[in-house]
């Protein structure tokens, strides 16, 4: 079923390992009219596109304040105690990352400074249809909150009954959401992009979601920021010979299971584990509840790359540039300084990529088809601006003016050489220079 693959350095990644591409005419265009529809007929449109996608009919698209605390009340101890646990890792881990204003006084008249801001408002988008991933409100919405966004809106698909999933509103009541929308799909982010009579327009949106959804973010860029444009899931692990293959075999289709686009990748150099790997998967797959889609996942998407050496599936590993990049070695920290391209690592026999998905702390909104060769994870500077400040006194500006000048004239910008000029001279003087008489 999966493919193994003996790699040959001369050979092209992209024949081994191709990438889905956005490149659906078809998705665009549906898209499209999506986005001009909501734009235009705002809620009527809404209530449209939720009977056509999610089959229910709907009179308010709004989570009310009582339905939330309802929801909370019904959620089992057991499961409050690990939403609690995993909201605690995840803020102390992004604490860390909060920027602080600064400036610099030269003492010669002098100030420059860097202010940082939030941003006011912000959508979050939380996929539905075939699972529910509280996982994701909370790394959505507690590094926004840290950053101090004061309006974190959170839309989500409804149920058939018009309802949202009791684990989503607690996981959004923990972590501190300013309102909910039931309202899903491309439809969603063209009304946070552009408001509606209910919705308000938001200045940036972030989270996963479907093919509709990449696409409706990708085109609403410049209305509104994005994080990302998000792929199919990703997971690449990097074994040596005492790997086990139970454990890696798990661990691939722990990534599979989500999407018949996922891929999932092994890089060894071990040829005995590459076969164990490829019969435990047939036998793990049996027990899955999503075993149809994990297995054209594998079928499609899956590779076992077999390497002479642990650099060449360094290589490897760095070119494709994965979501997640397991490292199941003796000595996983012996090549960290190797990893040049990745989402998220995790390293060693005992860190499972499911770890990193819902309790460790570090964010799991992960770039993905490549893109981690220029993207990081989701963070508090997602939800952040940053201000330039500058300062100078009249002696301060009178030792650099030539040079300003200087500058300015050499790129034919008269008006910015006057701007400085005109500071220490006959006003009346230096429009006459410029051809400008009062």
């Amino acid at each position: 079923m999966i493919k193994i693959i003996k790699y040959e350095s001369n050979k092209s990644l992209e024949d081994i390992f191709p990438r889905s591409q956005f490149s659906y005419e078809d998705i665009n265009e549906k898209v499209k009219q999506i986005i001009e529809d909501v734009k235009k007929n705002g809620d009527s449109a809404l209530f449209k596109y939720n009977k056509i996608f999610d089959n229910v009919e709907m009179t308010s698209l709004t989570v009310s304040v009582e339905e939330i605390d309802e929801a909370y009340k019904r959620i089992d101890s057991k499961f409050l105690e690990t939403l609690t646990l995993a909201y605690d890792n995840i803020k102390k881990f992004h604490e860390k990352q909060v920027r602080n204003n600064f400036f610099i006084n030269e003492n010669d008249g002098v100030i420059l400074g860097q202010i940082i801001n939030p941003i006011e408002k912000v959508g979050v988008y939380i996929p539905g249809g075939t699972a529910s991933y509280p996982s994701t409100v909370l790394m959505n919405v507690i590094p926004a909150k840290i950053a101090g966004v004061n309006e974190v809106i959170l839309v989500t698909p409804p149920n058939k009954k018009g309802e949202i999933d009791d684990i989503i509103l607690a996981a959004a009541k923990i972590a501190g959401v300013d309102k909910i929308f039931k309202v899903g799909g491309a439809q969603s982010i063209a009304a946070l992009s552009y408001g509606t009579e209910t919705m308000p327009k938001v200045y940036k949106i972030v989270g996963p979601g479907n093919i509709y959804v990449a696409m409706a973010k990708k085109m609403v860029y410049g209305e509104v920021a994005i994080d990302m444009v998000a792929g199919p899931s990703e997971i690449l692990i990097i074994a040596d010979k005492n790997a086990d293959a139970v454990n890696v075999t798990a661990d691939l289709l722990s990534q599979a299971e989500h999407d018949k686009l996922a891929s999932s990748v092994l890089v060894t150099t071990c040829e005995i584990l590459a076969n164990n790997v490829k019969i435990e998967l047939e036998r793990q797959l049996e027990f899955l509840s999503r075993k149809e889609i994990a297995r054209e996942s594998i079928k499609n998407n899956g590779r076992i790359i077999i390497t002479k050496t642990l650099d060449e599936a360094i290589e490897i590993s760095n070119e494709i540039a994965p979501e997640h990049l397991e490292i199941c070695i003796d000595d996983p920290f012996s090549v960290l300084s190797k990893i040049k391209n990745a989402g998220s690592i995790f390293l060693g026999r005992n860190t499972p990529e499911a770890l990193g998905d819902y309790l460790a702390g570090p964010n799991h909104t992960l770039p993905t088809s490549g893109t981690a060769k220029f993207s990081s994870p989701l963070s508090v500077d997602d939800f952040i601006k940053k201000s330039s400040l500058i300062y100078y006194t009249r002696d301060a500006l009178e030792k650099v003016k030539d040079n300003v000048i200087n500058f300015a004239k050499k790129e034919g910008l008269d008006a910015h050489a006057n701007s400085v000029s005109i500071r220490f001279g006959n006003k009346e003087e230096k429009w006459i220079n410029f051809g400008m008489r009062k």
